[in-house]
């Protein structure tokens, strides 16, 4: 779509263009770029862009979140980036930024998981619809249907190293084919734990009657092979593949070039798969089984208070970008033991989100924030709730809190009732099918409902009670240390004694229009304060205030003012006049600089830009948090001249 495409463009001209992108790749919200420098990248002005619902740099990342269309805009942004689908993530050939250790952590993290986990969540999702089919009785475990759809859910599963040694080549800067080609060595059956049981005797075992009990089947020049099963397993190929792609770097230096092409690959994997086999494989198995018992031994101390942690902190994890950290955990807990109950009392919060989000809906006045709830809502019960976080709970402060709270009362009961999940697939009301017992039972599956309606309903309840619109927050709530019989004879009867005037001025001459009229939905929903829009009739921005430039964006048509009274001003000139880039522009002050009322700040040509096809609608905002100020009075004058009053702030006196 048309819409896409200009977003794609813009949003690529503010990272700094693509000179400054090392790399991108995106989830199912969020473009993931990594930048050589983030300072070049314009955060307010991509924050305020319609069509994206906010930026964070997180996890070595600059992270720009778009919602459910995402994958729309990364299809745009790719091409104008030159990068390819194939090369998107492969960051080796650019310049690589330092970073600290949780950053890189969580960025290899990501890189190596997250183009895999859509397809992961759709093959899981139809093994878990086939265990239910089977248990509703529709056919049986010998019919031929069953067999192809178990394929169909089982087949990367099983051959997960593959996957994983394409992704983790990627993003070691390894050729993804020898990564492929390492993952398919690792699940070569004649190398197999199970396959060397079944054909030959133990030479000898070793730590028998423990959990890391195996056997030595075969030697290489006589140094002993420790017999793994690397089939279904996550850890030992992202290791070897790492170590491969030194070995890679190191044979370039001397192989000539002549031969370069086909002796490096040879040599690489000569060394990487037996030292693999003899040494990282076997070490990587048992620290996988080492972290899993250890992650469940900590659990199973307190299972009820373990659930609660997760399900109360894990949106705050998503927030920044930290729950990716946690993603190996999960798959290794269910690759090794068949099962996760450790992460999985995050489920609560997908539910507890859209209940609070349809609180919202039905309890708002405000049209803006209805069009968002939603959407919002069937997202989060489809398993998304990115959009919802970052478009309405966080933003509104309170809806954020309740749905962590409930999160971790419901999390503590799935906790407390061992609750798990049993194959990797789906979101939402889709994971449902993967909490089905592999022997049919249904118990599980009982704790997993239950548990999501307590946190649909308690989110919904609690957040209908307690939501106020916030024009109504507004007038009957004041932050101040009088008590509530004070409050109220405040807003009854206002005092000169209780209250200070601070007058601001008109930037401009011109016509004035409701802020719920302008064209920008996003100001005309008042979300981001209280005002009016100007149509200004001549092309100078003038000081309303005395006061202090405290913000001017790079492109010149936004300032931020802060007064002498601690009011904070927004003035917009035009509607997405940011494409302009500065252009028609020019300031008269710079970013810090002490300002005086009617003082020129820019000057800008109006022709060129209405020529451009521009509107010149400059929304004029006191976006102090209302609970800084008692109360706003506007002017009630379709017309206004420069300096004219056109706002009355009302401070409320600290001395009273």
């Amino acid at each position: 779509m048309k819409n896409h495409e200009e977003l794609a463009k813009e949003i690529v001209k503010q990272i700094g263009g693509k000179e400054n992108v090392i790399s991108l790749t995106h989830c199912i919200t969020r473009l993931r770029f990594k930048l050589k420098d983030d300072n070049a990248a314009n955060d307010e002005v991509l924050k305020n862009m319609n069509g994206i619902v906010t930026v964070m740099k997180s996890g070595g990342q600059y992270q720009v979140v778009i919602g459910n269309q995402v994958a729309d805009v990364y299809a745009h942004v790719i091409k104008l980036l030159d990068l390819g689908e194939t090369s998107s993530d492969n960051s080796s050939e650019k310049t690589e930024k330092k970073g600290g250790i949780l950053d890189n952590a969580l960025d290899v993290v990501s890189g190596i998981f997250q183009p895999i986990l859509g397809i992961m969540a759709a093959c899981g999702m139809l093994k878990g619809l086939n265990a239910l089919s089977t248990a509703l009785g529709f056919y049986d475990t010998t019919c031929g249907a069953y067999l192809v759809f178990n394929a169909i859910g089982d087949g990367l599963f099983t051959y997960l190293p593959l996957f994983l040694g394409y992704t983790s080549a990627k993003k070691f800067g390894l050729k993804p084919m020898i990564g492929l080609v390492i993952g398919a060595i690792m699940c070569y059956p004649g190398i197999q734990s199970s396959a060397l049981s079944a054909s030959r005797e133990p030479l000898y075992s070793l730590f028998a009657g423990t959990s890391f009990a195996s056997n030595v089947y075969i030697d290489f020049f006589g140094i002993p092979i420790v017999a793994m099963d690397y089939m279904s397993t996550v850890i030992p190929v992202i290791f070897v593949v790492y170590f491969a792609a030194k070995c890679e770097k190191f044979f370039s230096k001397f192989v000539p070039d002549l031969v370069k092409f086909f002796f490096v690959p040879m040599l690489t994997l000569l060394v990487a798969l037996p030292v693999g086999f003899m040494l990282i494989g076997p070490v990587t198995i048992f620290g996988s089984t080492l972290i899993s018992e250890t992650v469940l031994a900590i659990r199973n101390v307190s299972p009820l208070l373990a659930g609660a942690v997760v399900g109360f902190t894990w949106q705050i994890l998503v927030i920044f970008g930290m729950h990716w950290g946690f993603i190996p955990v999960y798959i290794n807990n269910m690759m090794t033991f068949g099962f996760d109950n450790v992460m999985m009392p995050f489920f609560a919060c997908t539910f507890a989100t859209s209940g609070v989000v349809l609180a919202i809906f039905f309890k708002t006045k405000d049209k803006k924030l209805k069009e968002l709830a939603l959407p919002n809502f069937i997202s989060g019960i489809f398993g998304v709730t990115e959009p919802a976080i970052y478009g309405l709970t966080l933003p509104l402060k309170k809806p954020f809190i309740i749905s962590c709270i409930v999160g971790g009362i419901v999390g503590g009961y799935y906790g407390h009732f061992n609750f798990r999940k049993f194959m990797v697939g789906g979101m939402g009301i889709f994971e449902f099918p993967a909490m089905i017992a592999p022997d049919g039972s249904m118990d599980n599956l009982a704790v997993a409902v239950i548990g999501a309606v307590a946190a649909l309903v308690l989110g919904f309840v609690f957040t209908f009670i307690t939501f106020k619109d916030k024009d109504e927050n507004n007038k009957q709530e004041i932050k101040s240390d009088n008590n509530n019989t004070k409050k109220e004879n405040i807003i009854e009867n206002p005092n000169k004694s209780l209250l200070k005037k601070e007058t601001i001025a008109s930037p401009f001459t011109g016509k004035i229009i409701p802020l719920k009229d302008a064209k920008d939905e996003a100001f005309a929903s008042g979300a981001l304060g209280r005002g009016v829009a100007i149509i200004p009739k001549e092309g100078v921005v003038y000081s309303p205030v005395n006061g202090t430039l405290s913000t001017i964006f790079p492109t010149l048509h936004a300032l931020g003012i802060t007064s002498d009274e601690d009011t904070e001003i927004l003035i917009h000139v035009g509607i997405n006049t940011v494409q302009l880039g500065g252009k028609y522009f020019e300031t008269k002050v710079k970013e810090g600089d002490r300002i005086t009322v009617g003082q020129p700040l820019v000057t800008f040509d109006i022709d060129a830009i209405e020529k451009e096809g521009f509107c010149l609608e400059t929304p004029v905002l006191i976006t102090t948090d209302s609970e800084e100020y008692f109360d706003l009075i506007e002017t009630e004058a379709t017309e206004i001249k420069q300096g004219e009053d056109l706002f009355s702030v009302l401070h409320l006196n600290k001395e009273v």
